[in-house]
């Protein structure tokens, strides 16, 4: 409906002498429905060139409009804008969509198949996953799900570190414990971890266990002098301990990539060695520079440390130079604020490398902090990992269709307050039950209805002409939009905010009619409109990766 009042709208400018070229439509939908179904502020944009009052170039535009099968009527409202009344025959025509596509309603194929990336979660595997991990997993899996109901060919990637000091730490962590030193003892690792899952990971070391992760199998030797050995189960172990907590969390990835593999395989050395001749490095101080101020950053950076060693952006860079060659046209890294700073030099790095990665490549998605509130007062600790609340915890907390959608409803780059005693409850406060109790309440009605589904293909849809009827056929055609805008934008939120609009107008529409109505015609008709309503909560819901239940 959008391409045909646009095409509308530029055959009557073109009739006043204005130039296509010179202007953009924009269509968007009124708050209210009294303003009708689209209004454009064309005649404010074409106000310079004509040099015209606005409202007296609308009024001209209005004239000039050719005729539409869709259109009922159109007026001007304040200074200029123009809005479009639909008819019903194009009001009732996304009944007819939503039923014929089914699943796929709000899909569409503007990605082409083009191959996009999505690494997110990427945690090291060095302890449970908290709460920041999990808002990460329901961000990028949401952008996962969106981008593949855009039409791209999407790879859901976890990247993460197996060596360096942080696992250093891990190893000594486990072999002190596996002597049983405890965190009090003189000797345990000052930066050591103290959470009650060392202790695990010590016990089932030294039974010899073999542990099965996504991407590797690992079996214990339980020599617990052999630290490569305890270094191998430790990764090993806590890789499936997070396999485990994104089972949980309803999350599965594509490709696992670790970084030590960036150096075994010599793909650092080749990376720095192209940067090298690439004339955008220089010797200092004993140190290799990258001169990343020739591509916008404010200082020269570090690549290699007078004591030997790579910086942490220098394995970032080749990693991204394995994303290009892999054939991504597109990837998006999902991670969290603190990873700001790291934006700016492995742009660079890909830039002077000068292998035909466009400007602004990879995209970015960082998230904020989450706040944990049970009670009124924060939540910090979690007894398992010792300093932070888990992942786990609240998908134990709350469940995991609450976790997701809570996680995932805000957006990425604002702080998040998760709420436990919200999200646990049962009421019109707590926006996931709101939503699901709008899906399972349709479910409810169609089932005391009983009739065939298939029946609604001829219901005279001409008989929903009350405002609460209106108002939800506006929302169920506005669906397809949110999906694209909120691909577009890389914003999961406007989904979920889309939904609690749709269960806000379904639950009006429930309270303000009857549908089980002695009319049958008019029964049929509304039955198809909600019918129609439950796809579209199911399909939105699904994109959040949140079920959609029948009953409650």
């Amino acid at each position: 409906m959008k391409a045909h009042l646009t095409e509308l709208l530029t055959q009557a400018a073109k009739s006043l002498g204005v130039d296509s070229a010179s202007f953009s439509i924009l269509l968007e939908r009124p708050k209210s429905a009294d303003h009708g179904d689209f209004a454009t502020n064309l005649a404010m944009m074409l106000a310079k060139p004509l040099r015209q009052n606005p409202r007296a170039i609308a009024e001209s535009l209005i004239k000039a409009l050719p005729a539409s099968d869709y259109v009922a009527k159109v007026e001007i409202a304040g200074a200029g804008f123009i809005n479009f009344f639909l008819n019903g025959q194009a009001r009732h025509g996304v009944i007819a969509q939503i039923r014929e596509q089914g699943d796929r309603f709000g899909h569409n194929s503007a990605g082409q198949r083009r191959k996009v990336q999505v690494e997110f979660v990427s945690a090291n595997p060095t302890g449970p996953l908290h709460v920041g991990h999990g808002r990460g997993a329901a961000v990028g899996d949401c952008l996962a799900r969106l981008l593949a109901a855009n039409g791209w060919d999407v790879t859901r990637e976890f990247y993460y570190n197996d060596a360096g000091a942080q696992i250093d730490n891990l190893t000594k962590s486990v072999h002190a414990r596996a002597q049983g030193l405890t965190p009090e003892h003189p000797t345990f690792p000052e930066e050591g971890y103290r959470g009650e899952y060392i202790i695990d990971i010590a016990k089932a070391y030294l039974a010899g266990e073999t542990i099965v992760a996504d991407d590797q199998q690992v079996t214990a030797s339980g020599d617990v002098n052999d630290l490569e050995s305890i270094r191998r189960f430790a990764v090993a172990y806590l890789r499936h301990e997070q396999d485990l907590d994104l089972q949980a969390f309803q999350i599965k990835f594509d490709v696992f990539s670790l970084e030590s593999g960036l150096y075994t395989e010599g793909k650092v050395e080749s990376t720095v060695q192209a940067l090298i001749n690439s004339g955008h490095t220089y010797e200092q101080d004993d140190a290799l520079w990258l001169k990343t101020t020739d591509f916008g950053d404010d200082k020269d950076r570090v690549m290699r440390k007078r004591e030997g060693g790579y910086t942490y952006f220098v394995p970032d860079v080749a990693y991204h130079v394995e994303k290009w060659k892999r054939g991504f046209e597109r990837v998006i890294n999902e991670q969290g604020a603190d990873h700001h700073s790291t934006i700016t030099r492995v742009r660079a790095g890909l830039q002077a490398i000068d292998i035909g990665i466009p400007q602004g490549w990879p995209d970015y998605v960082l998230h904020q902090m989450v706040t944990v509130m049970r009670g009124g007062e924060e939540v910090k600790l979690s007894k398992r990992a010792g300093s932070y609340v888990t992942l786990r915890d609240l998908i134990e907390e709350v469940g995991c269709d609450a976790t997701r959608y809570f996680l995932a409803a805000r957006r990425a780059d604002s702080q998040l307050v998760f709420d436990i005693d919200l999200a646990r409850a049962q009421t019109n406060d707590n926006p996931v039950y709101y939503i699901q109790y709008a899906h399972a309440r349709i479910c409810s009605v169609l089932g005391q209805w009983g009739g065939d589904q298939s029946t609604l293909v001829s219901a005279d849809l001409s008989r929903l002409d009350a405002p609460h009827e209106a108002a939800l056929l506006q929302r169920l055609d506005e669906f397809t939009d949110v999906v694209k805008n909120a691909a577009d934008e890389l914003a999961p939120h406007m989904i979920a905010n889309y939904l609690k609009e749709l269960a806000s107008d379904l639950h009006s529409y429930y309270n303000a009619q009857q549908f089980l109505v002695e009319d049958s015609a008019l029964k049929l008709a509304r039955m198809a409109l909600i019918s129609a309503t439950r796809q579209v909560l199911k399909n939105g819901l699904d994109l959040l990766g949140v079920s959609a239940p029948e009953k409650m």
